[in-house]
């Protein structure tokens, strides 16, 4: 409770500092939290924006494609790599270099190759998802016992029993948090995809009220924008929380 009560009173004390500073600014570049609730309310009434409805389900689709291809290939990759132990060592430093790379050098190159439709934005977060999860797999392959595979290969448990009695409980709490972390990044990917240069979806919508000085539509479409990786990181969050017990 003293927590909640806490937090409260940050947001407040944020969004009352926030509303004191945007009104000594300029109107057409900042605008106050004031200006922002009336925004949403009519974006959610979908007055300011009628196909608002229409580009989410967009923004939705292209986040789930590309979580879709990027969980597939990073499993798929990760344990391909990752159970021979000495490619794994290999490779997963190649792959970790690659991941510090600013991803966003990487979208020119599949805005040309791919165009403006929606086919770029899935490539871009299937780019910044995929590196997440082959990364949890190989980390969490690294860690398994091997006195544990010993012991179960010596009882006479073949590689499937060996896979989902010994390396999947030893992996998983690695492999969730991993499959957590690239659902949040897919969808930020795909929101910068579409901000960066689209013909539809919630960032295009984004980029078209930043380019008019909507001020306070940009800041409600920033705010469900926000509520939507919020969502999703929740719903990853609650499905984090049964694998790790059910690991346990």
């Amino acid at each position: 409770m003293r927590v909640a009560a806490a937090r409260l009173g940050l947001v407040g004390l944020l969004l009352a500092g926030w509303e004191l500073w945007a009104r000594a600014q300029n109107p057409l570049l900042f605008v106050p939290p004031s200006r922002v609730l009336p925004a949403l309310v009519r974006l959610l009434r979908l007055q300011s924006y009628p196909a608002l409805p229409r580009e989410l389900a967009l923004t939705a689709l292209e986040v789930v494609v590309a979580y879709l291809l990027a969980v597939g290939l990073g499993l798929a990759l990760g344990f391909l790599l990752g159970l021979p132990r000495h490619v794994g060592e290999v490779y997963e430093p190649i792959l970790a270099a690659l991941y510090a790379i600013p991803s966003v050098v990487w979208y020119p190159s599949l805005m040309l190759f791919f165009g403006l439709g929606p086919a770029s934005k899935i490539a871009f977060g299937l780019l910044l998802g995929f590196f997440p999860v082959v990364l949890a797999v190989l980390a969490g392959l690294r860690g398994v016992d091997r006195q544990l595979l010993t012991v179960a290969r010596s009882m006479g448990a073949g590689p499937g029993a060996t896979f989902l009695k010994v390396v999947l409980p030893a992996i998983t709490a690695t492999l969730v948090a991993g499959l957590r972390a690239g659902l949040a990044l897919t969808a930020v990917g795909v929101l910068v995809g579409e901000v960066l240069g689209a013909r539809g979806g919630l960032g295009a919508l984004l980029n078209h009220a930043y380019g008019f000085l909507r001020t306070p539509d940009y800041a409600a479409l920033a705010v469900v924008a926000l509520a939507v990786v919020v969502g999703l990181d929740a719903i990853a969050a609650r499905v984090e929380g049964r694998a790790r017990r059910w690991a346990s």
